[in-house]
C-alpha cells in the first residue's frame, strides 16, 4: 500500500502543477485555453499518468484540445520534472473526462421532461 500511498502524492502535485500552468498561461497552445483538469491518476510504479480534463466551453472541439495537450505533453513533463524531486516523472495521457457534459444532458433531459 505504501507504493499506493506515494502514487496519490504524486497524481495530486501533477494536478496542481499541470493546473497552475494552464492558469498562468505557461502552455501556449491555444487549442486548451479552455480546460479544467478534473483529476490525475498515476500508476503504483509512478511510470504512466493518465491526466483527466473537461472544457469549460460546451462548444469547444475536445478533439482540438486533446491534440493540443498531447503536443504540449513533453513540455510539461520536462516542467514537472524540474519541479519535482522525484527519480522519474511519469509519462503522461489525457484521457477527455465527459461526466460534467453528461451531468448537463440528464439536467436538460430532466427538465424537458417537467416541461411537457
Amino acid at each position: 500500500m505504501l507504493g499506493g500511498k506515494r502514487s496519490l502524492r504524486v497524481a495530486d502535485m501533477i494536478q496542481k502543477e499541470i493546473s497552475e500552468m494552464l492558469i498562468r498561461g505557461e502552455i501556449r497552445d491555444p487549442r486548451v485555453n479552455a480546460v479544467m483538469l478534473t483529476g490525475v491518476k498515476v500508476s503504483d510504479d509512478l511510470g504512466f499518468a493518465r491526466i483527466f480534463f473537461t472544457v469549460m466551453d460546451n462548444s469547444a472541439n475536445v478533439e482540438q484540445i486533446l491534440a493540443g495537450l498531447q503536443s504540449a505533453s513533453t513540455f510539461i513533463k520536462r516542467e514537472l520534472s524540474k519541479r519535482f524531486r522525484i527519480k522519474r516523472t511519469p509519462d503522461l495521457r489525457f484521457e477527455f473526462d465527459n461526466q460534467l457534459q453528461e451531468g448537463y444532458r440528464i439536467d436538460d433531459l430532466l427538465r424537458n421532461a417537467k416541461g411537457e
